[in-house]
């Protein structure tokens, strides 16, 4: 569909959770703002089970995505579960939303136990006390100052906005992606293999997500396959100021282009908007400290069709062991859920991590972190394992 086509993709999109116990009125808020029925609502509790992500544009802060969340206050096996997802979603969250309802006359307790674990993800917040009948009484919730609507009244959506919108004003932006790279009027030279693995009739989102970057950035920008790579250098009056290709080739491309020319991936770009760079980059030189028997995982943000010759299958476990000349333990995981135990592992390789936003990367990096395992990239492991750490820019 040309609609879904245009969309933009949920990975860059701010993440707005909304959380709160059951029947708060979680679901009726993001239908009120949306002015969508997206969320099932009902008078029933527990309604909502999974996640629901709805998709939409908040001007002037632009592509969000509200995401709609199970009650944090049931007790059940089941509810176990479900709440278990929903702290899931505080990783990935870019401000996070808390529904108490005055029809709720001991929600005190619970919201102060449940927004302690969003202040902890230090995430922006914004407390709503949706009220029901005409008063609209000004109270503080866990230390917050409460925003009091009537979730059935239409003007609660432009108050509620406003209230959002002031929230992520002061929000940080990401690191740009090629901006300090590119001048305008700059020749940008992308190579994009075209292998069995790269998506029938289309480009992978990191290189268009990058190609659009540079458009915006004035750039002037070619595109060719990497067999092509030395014809296209060679029809250019001037030569390019940059070279972007994909990390798989990363060696080829090096051995074609002039050591004068600027050389990186498009993997080094996602780490560096996605993640800590600097932090993937010590990760990346641990790949020399490893041992006969350590185990190195593997991870992908998404799940997907397993080709021949598959990156994360393939080509860096074979990369890693002729690398290290060590017998090593590889463990591939998809998705992100994470059953095995993390400690066990000597060394972390992620995915470029297209699929996800910024804040859901970094609390991985903490994670592995905190549990005293190096982690890199898939780009960056292969710039230092073909020695070209040096070479790339970022």
């Amino acid at each position: 569909m040309i609609s879904e086509i245009n969309n933009t993709p949920k990975a860059l999109r701010l993440h707005i959770g909304v959380f709160g116990s059951a029947n708060a009125g979680k679901s009726t808020l993001i239908n009120t703002v949306t002015g969508q029925k997206v969320a099932l609502t009902s008078p029933v509790a527990g309604t909502t089970t999974d996640p629901v992500y709805k998709p939409m544009e908040l001007l002037p802060l632009g592509p969000v995505v509200f995401i709609d969340t199970a009650g944090l206050d049931d007790e059940s096996e089941l509810g176990g579960l479900r709440t278990e997802k929903t702290l899931e979603q505080l990783k990935m969250c870019d401000a996070a939303i808390y529904v108490v309802s005055s029809e709720d006359g001991d929600f005190e307790a619970r919201a102060e136990k449940n927004i302690s674990l969003i202040r902890k993800n230090n995430i922006p917040l914004l407390v709503v006390y949706n009220c029901f009948g005409d008063k609209r009484p000004e109270i503080t919730v866990a230390g917050e100052k409460a925003l009091p609507v009537s979730l059935t009244e239409k003007d609660s959506a432009a108050v509620i906005k406003q209230a959002l919108i002031r929230l992520l004003e002061d929000k940080a932006d990401e690191p740009p992606l090629t901006a300090d790279m590119v001048s305008h009027g700059d020749i940008v030279l992308l190579t994009a293999p075209q292998d069995i693995q790269a998506p029938k009739g289309r480009l992978i989102l990191p290189e268009v997500q990058v190609l659009r970057d540079l458009l915006d950035n004035g750039a002037i920008v070619m595109t060719t396959t990497t067999e092509n790579l030395r014809s296209a250098l060679d029809g250019l009056k001037c030569p390019p100021s940059l070279v972007i290709t994909d990390s798989q080739v990363f060696a080829e491309v090096n051995r074609t282009i002039p050591p004068e020319i600027r050389l990186t991936s498009f993997s080094m770009l996602m780490a560096k908007i996605k993640a800590d760079l600097p932090s993937l980059i010590r990760g990346a030189r641990a790949i020399s400290d490893l041992r006969d028997g350590d185990r190195v995982i593997i991870l992908e943000s998404c799940a997907h069709h397993v080709m021949d010759g598959d990156i994360a299958r393939v080509k860096i476990p074979a990369l890693l062991r002729k690398f290290t000349g060590k017998k090593l333990e590889i463990v591939n995981v998809s998705g992100q859920n994470i059953t095995e135990d993390i400690s066990s592992f000597s060394l972390a390789i992620h995915c470029g991590g297209c699929m996800v936003n910024r804040r859901a990367m970094l609390a991985k990096q903490r994670m592995f972190e905190e549990n005293g395992v190096p982690m890199t990239n898939f780009g960056v492991s292969i710039a230092y394992m073909n020695g070209m750490l040096d070479r790339v820019c970022y």
